[in-house]
């Protein structure tokens, strides 16, 4: 059985907002799995390969809670190709589509949507190993749906829908959202102003409405609810606050600090609302995470649970969590040179973005350093037997 022990960890990060720092030093991983944590002289001798991490941070790999793809590695929005590729090399394992938005020509009839849903969920399930894993297919809801297409497309994969497009009979959005969560289905609301010119704008009325599951983009998506809605949204409520980089800074200022007051970090997932008319960022998460750790009250660690574990859990995603048993989905970060920081959590504490020294998918190493952070102050050692 092929296994890789990952030791010397100076700073190992669980995934988990309840217990962010694990109190050990090593991992094992046997085939795609994470087998143990912690390890004994002999199980690390045992390893096919030992990954000498010489005190960098280990982290889960990062999973991005809102993205915008299409069909493949290529944005048509920005007619961009290898997006996917370079987010795997900021540290990016795993991301959630927040609806295909942007295929040339999408349709908004109910058979076409369903289509489109079910075509992109199971593309992207059919990547190979040890590819970046999108949870496509994310449906757009449109008028004229029945329960059935619900049943249909849950039997078909499709995990999650969104509230974007008008539904002007409030009574059938309601239904919707009642259908989606019978057979299983996350269900996800935009929150704010517009973003693409046939798409309308919100209030807290509305979306409390429909009783969704995430809040997508809490902070803007890039303009924000105003600050009574979000008030409200986050003390009379308990759903899930997806919190995006490409959003509206005085908003997410405002959300962090409600966090932090309300004790509400198992409620937040980090993501960067990309692609889309603001760009492709590579980097995204990362900074997004420097931005919490130095300029609010969120830790960098705890900011780092938010991106993996707590996405994870929201959509009962089998990685996320350094614990046995998780997908090997893993990264190793460092402080970057030129840094006065010595670690990476002091490094986005600071307020400068770490570097990722390597990334593994499946237990295969994916990333052997990053092409688009800078070099980190330390570098990790191989050795196979």
């Amino acid at each position: 059985m092929p296994s890789t022990a990952i030791i010397n960890v100076g700073t190992l990060i669980s995934g988990n907002i309840q217990q962010p720092i694990l109190d050990a030093d090593s991992i094992l991983i046997e085939n795609d799995k994470i087998a143990a944590i912690g390890l004994s002289d002999a199980q690390i001798k045992g390893a096919s390969q030992i990954i000498d991490a010489v005190g960098m941070t280990l982290i889960p790999g990062l999973i991005d809670s809102h993205t915008h793809p299409a069909i493949g590695d290529y944005t048509p929005r920005l007619n961009v190709v290898g997006w996917i590729e370079h987010y795997l090399h900021g540290g990016i394992t795993s991301m959630i589509s927040l609806g295909e938005l942007h295929v040339p020509g999408r349709p908004h009839d109910p058979a076409g949507v369903k289509a489109l849903a079910i075509l992109a969920s199971k593309c992207y399930r059919n990547v190979p190993r040890g590819s970046v894993k999108v949870m496509g297919g994310t449906l757009i809801l449109e008028s004229g749906l029945v329960e059935d297409d619900f049943r249909e497309m849950a039997k078909e994969g499709v995990r999650a829908v969104k509230f974007i497009q008008a539904i002007e009979d409030r009574a059938e959005a309601v239904q919707f959202s009642k259908w989606a969560k019978k057979h299983g289905m996350r269900v996800m609301i935009h929150c704010g102003g517009t973003s693409l010119p046939d798409v309308p704008t919100t209030n807290a009325a509305g979306i409390i409405e429909v009783q969704p599951d995430v809040l997508a983009h809490l902070n803007g998506g890039p303009t924000a609810l105003s600050p009574a809605d979000i008030d409200q949204l986050m003390r009379n409520t308990g759903w899930t606050v997806d919190l995006v980089r490409f959003g509206n800074p005085k908003a997410l200022d405002q959300i962090c600090k409600m966090v932090v007051e309300l004790g509400a970090h198992r409620r937040v997932i980090l993501g960067t609302d990309s692609p889309t008319g603001n760009g492709v960022e590579p980097l995204g998460m990362l900074h997004l995470i420097t931005h919490l750790a130095s300029l609010t009250e969120i830790k960098a660690e705890e900011a780092l649970c938010m991106a993996t574990g707590n996405t994870a859990k929201v959509y009962d995603l089998p990685t996320g969590l350094i614990e046995a048993g998780s997908s090997a989905d893993v990264a190793l970060i460092d402080a970057p040179v030129g840094s006065i920081a010595k670690d990476a959590l002091e490094s986005f504490t600071i307020g400068d973005s770490p570097a990722v020294g390597m990334v593994m998918i499946d237990g295969l190493l994916v990333v052997k350093r990053s092409k688009n952070t800078i070099p980190p102050q330390r570098n990790y050692k191989l050795t196979t037997h």
